[in-house]
């Protein structure tokens, strides 16, 4: 049997660890080092660094990452993946030229694009977006491994095609290798989001070693199962429960659609293979869906936010009738958007002041700046010797700031160009896999039917159930799993779609939709509309929802005594 390809992630997003690129490179053996730096949001800041300068709109931090770390990659013979390059893989290819140069290295560059696609955004339907990303595959970074390539950035391909691209050059796998193609793909999204997959934001994490976390890489066999571990001596761990977390992070339904394939999420099976060892099988794959999706980002006007300090006592009536003298004040030119949220973090006869304080937040959204900036802000202010005693904010007012919402598109995969720029300057047009509509319009989910559980308890759901949630747009995302098998039926049949409306009343009247995941004893949950228009634009104090299943972990139910 060939030996797997061993492949790391550095960077889960932009602003991750920076020395974690150092750390992967020295810390064990390797045979590629993967970056993932993108996301909606941060299409949106790259897209406002091209703004203001049309040469950037990509990650900074890469490039000084490479400014310490790249000649020891070299060294080690190490290339590097990397989705840096953002809206400018071609500006990030030359910068990185300059650098090599500096440093006296020379190393072969290559680059991936033709997702940008904000030039052609109206006759294709968009409109006039301020970032128009296709989601290109792996097999433009195939083509720069397969030509010899040191460095490859991309702008926005697939997180999981930071992994599948190496996989498939060093197997030769065909567009047809399915299952392969998914196996891997599902090894990409594991490790993607860097220490999340050793034990960050892991609900159970008092029960893992202390220390830094380390960040985690795939061993990927042939056939496209694989083995998730970290660097020996690192912090974190890596078990069928931290996996088992990221995998149910920001996914829909069993299916997970990419450009090359789509992996089915029910099939995945897990198995501890070794301390910090977990090995990920049985992935079957289908052919990719005919269109690709697209990141559209559009300006939606402006927006700002005051945050009122209550303290001590009448609470409720010193923030009903500040509210309604803002409102008052505001009366002239009402912002387009004003929302209200009081968060009650005060508690009685408290020992000290902050414990005895509830923060009142005003957002603000219009499409003036100056509603939405001085105009709200002064009114603001100008109670502060009228109001509720106490009367202190949080911090001064500014101004407002333009936000901008996230809205999914969908386009032909062959409408699409995709380009690989290989280490001595040739253009190679990479081809689209061909597509198909899925034959069933969803896999039809096993029935779980309550039981005789005999005596329960009312406790914590997080008593035996991990969480873990997140943002795809304006649909937040809650993956909840059984820690044992025992749990798992109880589970299934109890956290329905309408269970969980009760449990976290801010999903009522908001569409709510379950999948479940056999194999991995998870439920998935999406609610639509929960984060808004997207993290730039939903008022929430959670923008991203990665608090929301924590907080379903931490509301009481009945939970059976034989399960606790």
């Amino acid at each position: 049997m060939d030996p797997p390809i061993r492949i790391g992630n550095a960077s889960g997003f932009y602003g991750d660890r920076f020395s974690a690129v150092h750390e992967m490179l020295t810390g064990g053996p390797l045979d590629v080092l993967t970056g993932d730096y993108l996301s909606e949001l941060t299409m949106l800041i790259l897209g406002r660094d091209r703004m203001k300068d049309p040469r950037r709109g990509y990650a900074k931090t890469f490039l000084r990452q490479m400014d310490s770390c790249l000649a020891t990659a070299l060294q080690r013979g190490v290339p590097i993946v990397a989705n840096a390059g953002g809206l400018n893989p071609a500006g990030l290819a030359e910068a990185l030229h300059e650098l090599a140069a500096r440093l006296g290295l020379h190393p072969r560059i290559a680059y991936v694009t033709g997702d940008d696609l904000r030039e052609r955004a109206d006759e294709l339907g968009f409109g006039a977006p301020v970032t128009a990303n296709a989601y290109l595959g792996a097999w433009g970074v195939a083509e720069c491994l397969r030509a010899g390539a040191d460095v490859v950035v991309t702008g926005r391909i697939t997180d999981a095609s930071l992994v599948v691209g190496p996989a498939a050059a060093h197997f030769g796998w065909a567009r047809d290798d399915l299952d392969a193609l998914a196996g891997a793909t599902v090894a990409g999204h594991i490790i993607e989001c860097g220490a999340q997959a050793t034990g960050g934001n892991y609900p159970f994490f008092t029960e893992l070693p202390a220390g830094r976390l380390g960040f985690p890489l795939a061993e990927v066999h042939a056939d496209g199962s694989s083995v998730i571990t970290k660097h020996p001596g690192t912090g974190g761990a890596v078990t069928v429960g931290t996996v088992t977390a990221q995998l149910v992070y920001e996914v829909e339904g069993p299916r997970y659609p990419g450009p090359d394939v789509t992996a089915r999420l029910d099939t995945v099976r897990l198995r501890q293979d070794g301390p910090d060892r977990v090995r990920v099988s049985g992935v079957t794959g289908e052919p990719p869906p005919p269109q690709v999706k697209v990141c559209l980002n559009y300006l939606a006007g402006f927006r700002n936010q005051v945050t009122f300090v209550l303290t001590g006592l009448d609470i409720e009536a010193k923030a009903a009738w500040v509210r309604t003298q803002l409102t008052e004040a505001l009366a002239a030119r009402t912002p387009d958007e004003l929302v209200w949220t009081l968060a009650r973090t005060d508690q009685p006869d408290a020992p000290e002041q902050e414990l005895a304080a509830a923060l009142l937040r005003a957002t603000a959204k219009d499409q003036d700046p100056d509603v939405a900036g001085r105009g709200f802000t002064s009114a603001a202010v100008e109670l502060a010797l009228a109001s509720y005693p106490g009367f202190t904010l949080t911090a001064p007012p500014g101004d407002a700031s333009p936000y901008a919402v996230y809205r999914p598109g969908y386009v032909d995969a062959k409408l699409v160009p995709h380009v690989a720029v290989l280490p001595d300057g040739t253009g190679v047009p990479v081809e689209p896999t061909p597509g198909a509509v899925a034959p069933d319009p969803e896999p039809v989910a096993p029935a779980y039917r309550s039981g005789d559980w005999g005596p329960t308890r009312r406790v914590p759901l997080g008593t035996v159930a991990g969480a873990r949630s997140g943002d795809k747009g304006g649909t937040a995302n809650v993956g909840v799993w059984a820690r044992t098998e025992a749990a798992w039926p109880w589970l299934a049949a109890t956290l329905t779609e309408q269970r969980l409306r009760e449990l976290l009343p801010e999903t009522a009247g908001l569409p709510v939709r379950r999948h479940t995941f056999d194999h991995l004893r998870a439920l998935n949950f999406l609610v639509d509309g929960m984060l808004g228009e997207g993290a730039a634009a939903t008022t929430r104090f959670d923008p991203q929802g990665k608090g929301i299943g924590e907080w379903l972990r931490s509301r009481h139910v009945d939970i059976p005594e034989a399960l606790l």
